[in-house]
């Protein structure tokens, strides 16, 4: 076997013609000894909601003639080989996140000269001949719909209502559990009128709303704090200049391992998750990189609170703040960060830690502790015994 491993980049789930059917959308790679990656497209369903099983109903692979469009009904089509798939992601979300890992995918076959009946991507004629999903499955996978997306000449005047009325229902709208063609839909609704000749404008318009929307937070001149979309954007990442990722979630997988270097604190953005003994090597992952000339994209999913929390925590330590002055200064470039009150109660606890070993040891009591010792005393004393981890 030529190849050193397999990786999963990443699992987009996908709208289904059956309600109780699951399915999903894989980008599957598979790196060479000359480290050249390949990578090829998976359909696979799961029969209910919660099932531990799975079947393959589609195989794409990624060559350099690959091709992706939006196909104005709140999904993408990839052209690959001369075959053509519709995938159609449950949220906006999910899909802007797929078209970046898309985007560097065909990026990497162009550059690698992946040309279809090359030598290349021969290990997916495995995954060709374990298709075993039912016949009603694969023919949702084969399923095509009207191509023609071409966006007409089109008003200036309609244009302009369009941008102003999308941004508005973008900003009142959960991202998270909406679909485009539902954005579309209530947008129509505002506008009083059929919008189906800009399906595709409007698409495309949706995108570059939601990539301004979500500009990382510049906290530092060497620290970006920032959400999934900015991790997933590499050339953002590039023009930023950023070299090293934290990601700090449980759920996203690192986009580009190939290209920066990542920390990762594996935790959900839960009262009970516990950040403090991680914040001594965050601390020195983002030190580390500064004294590099570096700069670091802190993230989570949506940079409010796992990540927001990492960052005053940074800035408590870097620049001997309090929680307060470095929660105000956090805020005052990213407003919507918001730590959970489980968050809180350990910044509150890591400032009492930070306090204790920035005071002179010999000004320390030496008297037992009175017996209304603070409720969180405890935890400190606790905290503060393994300071190797948490220093």
């Amino acid at each position: 076997n030529d190849y050193m491993f397999v990786s999963l980049l990443q699992a987009v789930r996908l709208e289904s013609a059956r309600a109780h059917r699951i399915r999903y959308l894989l980008v599957v790679s598979a790196a060479e000894v000359e480290s050249k990656s390949e990578m090829v497209l998976l359909g696979v369903d799961f029969p209910e909601e919660g099932s531990a099983a799975c079947t393959l109903g589609m195989v794409l692979p990624l060559w350099s003639d690959t091709q992706v469009f939006l196909d104005g009904d709140g999904g993408f089509s990839v052209t690959s080989g001369g075959q053509t798939r519709i995938f159609k992601p449950i949220s906006v979300q999910t899909m802007w996140s797929a078209l970046q890992v898309l985007h560097k995918a065909c990026s990497e076959a162009i550059c690698n000269n992946h040309f279809p009946g090359g030598s290349a991507l021969s290990w997916t004629e495995w995954y060709q001949k374990a298709v075993n999903s039912e016949q009603s499955c694969i023919n949702e996978w084969l399923a095509m719909s009207d191509l023609e997306s071409v966006r007409p000449t089109s008003p200036e005047m309609t244009e302009r209502m369009i941008r102003a009325k999308l941004r508005e229902v973008m900003a009142t709208t959960d991202l998270e559990n909406i679909t485009s063609k539902e954005i579309r839909t209530e947008l129509e609704r505002r506008a009083g009128r059929s919008l189906n000749d800009y399906k595709e404008f409007i698409d495309n318009e949706m995108l570059l709303i939601m990539a301004q929307m979500d500009r990382p937070s510049r906290i530092f001149d060497y620290l970006y704090l920032g959400s999934e979309w900015n991790a997933a954007n590499f050339e953002e990442l590039q023009r930023n200049r950023v070299s090293h990722i934290l990601n700090v979630t449980r759920e996203i997988d690192n986009f580009f391992p190939e290209h920066f270097t990542y920390m990762n604190v594996r935790l959900y953005d839960e009262e009970t998750s516990q950040l403090l003994p991680h914040w001594k090597e965050t601390y020195n992952f983002i030190s580390a990189a500064w004294a590099q000339g570096s700069r670091v994209l802190v993230h989570c999913k949506m940079g409010v609170s796992r990540s927001g929390s990492t960052v005053i925590a940074y800035a408590m330590k870097e620049y001997g703040w309090s929680l307060e002055q470095a929660l105000s200064h956090v805020r005052e470039r990213r407003p919507i960060v918001h730590p959970n009150p489980g968050f809180m109660r350990q910044l509150e606890l890591y400032q009492g830690i930070l306090d204790w070993q920035g005071k002179d040891p010999t000004s320390m009591p030496t008297a037992p502790f009175p017996t209304s010792t603070p409720k969180h005393f405890f935890q400190l004393k606790r905290a503060v015994s393994y300071s190797g981890t948490l220093g």
